[in-house]
């Protein structure tokens, strides 16, 4: 598909002509993500936010959720489905992910301001496998917490006034997506048993893309 035809779809499915203009341009996964990798974020300074494809563009920020939207939108057009699934912790924030194939092989778009939870190439043979990429890096401190994780959701159920160009918050989505079914990960006797993360891992959780400001920090 050309250009021009996926500028012209992107207005089809709800975005304004100027934020379809940038993202028509991503006509790789790697380049989606390397887009969302420079995108700022958002961290919420207003409270909680799930703003839609366009509400992040005109914003010009995201987050794990609104830039996972923002990446299964862009791989949309690209002839992927716009999937979404989400990682669920314990005692820590759930996280979501874009997957997407490549030859039958999983791989996933993510927006995220650390060093864990980000893309992952189309190496993976199934969507656990890929998911369990994610394990030993989902922590919070010394604890690993990643516990299950949702079935693809497929955004191609909902309306593209639900997801891409909603004006409010998109909490439906949000609540679509932790209502799927999900996979534990885990065994009880397997949970007992982890080992914590040893001071180096823990310390590569202060290297982040954009600086934590001082007030988000304190929430942390």
């Amino acid at each position: 598909m050309s250009l021009s035809a996926r500028i012209q779809l992107a207005q089809k499915r709800g975005l304004t002509l100027k934020h379809a203009q940038v993202l028509a341009k991503l006509d790789t996964p790697r380049k989606i993500q390397d887009f969302l990798a420079r995108f700022p974020q958002n961290f919420e300074p207003q409270g909680d936010t799930a703003r839609s494809v366009q509400g992040a563009m005109d914003a010009h920020c995201a987050h794990c959720i609104e830039g996972a939207m923002i990446a299964a939108f862009t791989l949309w057009l690209n002839g992927h489905p716009p999937l979404l699934i989400d990682l669920c912790a314990h005692r820590d924030m759930d996280h979501v992910i874009a997957p997407f194939q490549v030859n039958g092989y999983w791989g996933a778009i993510s927006k995220t301001n650390y060093v864990c939870l980000r893309w992952r190439d189309p190496i993976y043979r199934s969507v656990r496998e890929l998911v369990m990429s994610y394990f030993h890096e989902y922590a919070k401190g010394p604890r690993k917490t990643l516990r299950s994780y949702s079935r693809p959701f497929n955004l191609q159920r909902l309306s593209p006034k639900q997801w891409v160009n909603h004006s409010g918050n998109c909490w439906e989505v949000a609540e679509l997506i932790t209502a799927t079914r999900h996979y534990p990960i885990l065994t009880k006797a397997q949970t007992k048993n982890l080992r914590p993360r040893d001071p180096v891992e823990v310390a590569s959780d202060k290297i982040t893309s954009f600086p934590i400001p001082a007030w988000k920090r304190q929430r942390l």
